[in-house]
């Protein structure tokens, strides 16, 4: 599945390092932020960011005929670097853009200046198994990573079972709802700003729905993560974890313990989201880790 459209913007002069925004799962390019976007392109960089196959703006798949996995989903990065003309960037990637980010500093070093991870997991950790478990009430093995905060598994339990929305304003409800969750409980949340993102999301997408093919595509391929890799990641590496992260609790302190003189950064109040609040903290961590 190498003919996907995948949609991207550039912001700041083509002459300034480049940064390469890699999203979550299931997630679209406009959940990193404006005002964080800003901030970067205003400290001198050219900043891309990007939607996902089969999120947002980019290309749709009909997983039934045509499968993919994440490993596709991988290669769409360096699909990105080369349609904006770069041999390489620093990678900056959130939740699972961050395990793409660890993965390619692992097999291509040559194309990651920098690696900065945000609230993901240790390639190679098991946190999808981790996940499933813990929805399912299943006992995680000794070992395992840390498992999601009791009101998220709360959550995302009773939405398996849940009926789907009817209409927008339903759906919209639910994806507040659940922005709600991933936030955490360390800082306000703002139940305007996340309609007006949610709305946001839910009109540019070309097929909301298809999102959920990002949950097929790790079923077809479940050993896209090699174990044990992390020592052979020769970026500079920063890992940020929220104080108040309810998805990967704790990962970000294995990740860095993982990686040759990775720097573990805590973001006080921050859940699995990027609210307004943290945006100064992350570009000042993200302009200052970039810096060449």
């Amino acid at each position: 599945m190498h003919n996907v459209t995948i949609w991207s913007e550039e912001f700041g002069a083509e002459t300034d390092a480049p940064i390469l925004l890699i999203m979550g799962s299931m997630s679209q390019g406009i959940l990193w932020p404006d005002e964080l976007v800003g901030r970067l392109t205003a400290g001198g960089r050219r900043v891309i960011r990007y939607d996902h196959r089969d999120t947002g703006m980019s290309g749709t798949v009909d997983f039934a005929a045509e499968p993919y996995t994440w490993d596709d989903i991988k290669n769409d990065v360096y699909r990105v670097l080369e349609a904006h003309g770069l041999d390489s960037a620093h990678l900056v990637g959130h939740s699972a853009g961050g395990l793409l980010g660890q993965l390619i500093a692992v097999e291509a070093p040559e194309r990651v200046r920098s690696l900065t991870v945000v609230a993901s997991s240790p390639l190679g950790g098991g946190e999808g198994q981790v996940l499933l478990r813990a929805l399912t009430g299943q006992p995680q093995p000794e070992g395992s990573l840390p498992e999601p905060e009791p009101e998220f598994v709360e959550f995302f339990r009773a939405l398996m079972t849940a009926p789907p929305a009817q209409d927008r304003r339903a759906l919209i409800d639910s994806m507040i709802a659940e922005q709600r969750v991933l936030h955490g409980t360390g800082l306000p949340f703002d139940e305007d700003a996340a309609r007006r993102l949610q709305e946001r999301i839910y009109d540019r997408a070309r097929d909301l729905s298809a999102a959920a093919n990002h949950r097929l595509a790790a079923g077809a391929g479940p050993d896209f993560e090699p174990v044990g890799e992390l020592h052979r990641v020769k970026a500079p590496t920063l890992v940020i974890e929220g104080s108040h992260e309810p998805v990967k609790p704790g990962h970000g302190a294995i990740i860095a313990e993982q990686i040759p003189g990775a720097r573990l950064m805590i973001v006080e109040g921050m859940g699995h989201t990027l609210p307004l609040e943290t945006h100064q903290e992350l570009a000042d961590a993200i302009l200052t880790h970039t810096a060449e």
